[in-house]
């Protein structure tokens, strides 16, 4: 159930968040490198959460200053999600198992301070500006925070068990 208040949706961050780092503490440098059936590997889970607060606060920023919202991206719309993912891990892929953390943290702080930094009828009073949905700025920070959190620590989990 999605969080429909502030302290709620700071709740729900906080605690997916240390889920998360929990885990990012246990995995091994080389572990975090090493791909899966899907190309994919835990580095890049961790540095596309990271990727994906930061396009949130883009939207939310581009929405407020009156400016198009590009969902996801440039170029790229919602059914496009695979190629723009796979482009992304493509683009982040000189990132090493380090800076893919301190991105995550460096994003996820600022997601924290976002959500501090307004209120509940700023968060929840209305649909996000710029997104053509019934969204509101809070739904959206949740999708990009806790929900990835989320999924980020169960793609680990999995991961590690089967490493």
């Amino acid at each position: 159930m999605p969080a429909t208040t502030k302290s709620a949706l700071i709740d729900v961050t906080v605690k997916e968040l240390a889920k998360l780092e929990k885990l990012l503490g246990e995995v091994d440098p080389a572990q975090a490198m090493i791909k899966d059936a899907d190309d994919t590997s835990i580095k890049d889970v961790v540095a596309h959460r990271a990727h994906w607060i930061a396009l949130f606060l883009g939207w939310y920023a581009d929405g407020q200053a009156g400016k198009e919202v590009h969902f996801p991206a440039p170029g790229y719309k919602w059914n496009d999600l695979k190629r723009y993912n796979a482009d992304l891990r493509a683009r982040q892929s000189d990132l090493d198992w380090p800076a893919a953390v301190a991105l995550l943290h460096r994003n996820a702080k600022a997601l924290l301070s976002f959500m501090q930094e307004r209120s509940d009828a700023a968060l929840y009073g209305g649909p996000m500006q710029g997104a053509r949905n019934t969204w509101t700025p809070g739904r959206w920070a949740e999708a990009a925070g806790p929900s990835h959190y989320r999924s980020a620590t169960k793609y680990l989990r999995q991961r590690l068990k089967a490493m």
